[in-house]
């Protein structure tokens, strides 16, 4: 989910092992169609993650946990295949792969998932086996692009700082621009440009109440306006 350049690195089968090490698999809530291998407690599992990796200030294991932007995503693609069904999709910013792995359930003629986090690289592989579909996770940021040659860009919670929703925007609108769909899930956070979007349904998501304010959150999901 997040993107920070320093992170970015190849996976390996240790990431992949540490990614297995430090959840469970089971069922999304609002999302049962979908199951993820979860933690079960955020902040223990951040504290691991910045001592396995030697380093303070990590940002928080987007990968671990399904997001309510993500979530919001990941019900709107199952109750509306027909938004993938023989396209091709991006996932950016993908986290544990929720969404691509929805896609993916819901037809989609290709998925990759972008991100720059290591652990989540691997546990997008992970969740991908784990529910039977073909992802391909990248490890990349690829902001300064415009999300080529896929013809749907799904993103989960992405405008939830001022410098990456400075980032983020300009992806989407150039995925726009080339004639891609652009679809987003996104809980209220304070950057989101409403007016650039439009709105194409409303949920109220269970969520991490460790990593959020709350333990529900109404969530939208918008579509970007060409």
């Amino acid at each position: 989910m997040g993107n920070d350049s320093a992170t970015v690195r190849q996976a390996t089968s240790a990431d992949t092992e540490f990614v297995r090490a430090h959840t469970v698999p089971g069922p999304v809530p609002f999302v049962p169609e979908v199951r993820l291998r979860m933690a079960a407690d955020a902040i223990a599992l951040w504290e691991t993650t910045e001592r396995d990796r030697g380093r303070e200030g990590l940002a928080p294991p987007f990968w671990a946990f399904p997001w309510a932007g993500g979530v919001a995503v990941a019900r709107y693609v199952l109750d509306h295949p027909e938004l993938v069904a023989g396209r091709r999709v991006l996932d950016l910013a993908a986290g544990s792969g929720l969404v691509a792995v929805a896609a993916a359930l819901s037809g989609a003629a290709a998925v990759r998932a972008a991100e720059i986090d290591a652990y989540a690289v691997a546990s997008i592989a992970v969740n991908a086996e784990l529910n039977g579909v073909a992802v391909a996770a990248e490890l990349a940021d690829v902001l300064d692009g415009d999300g080529g040659p896929d013809a749907v860009v799904l993103a989960g919670d992405v405008f939830y700082e001022r410098a990456m929703a400075a980032r983020f925007l300009p992806f989407l609108e150039r995925a726009a621009a080339r004639g891609a769909t652009v679809v987003v899930g996104d809980p209220g956070r304070a950057y989101l440009p409403r007016g650039r979007f439009t709105a194409l349904a409303e949920y109220t998501v269970p969520v991490a109440a460790d990593l959020e304010d709350a333990a529900e959150k109404a969530t939208t999901v918008w579509a970007l306006r060409g």
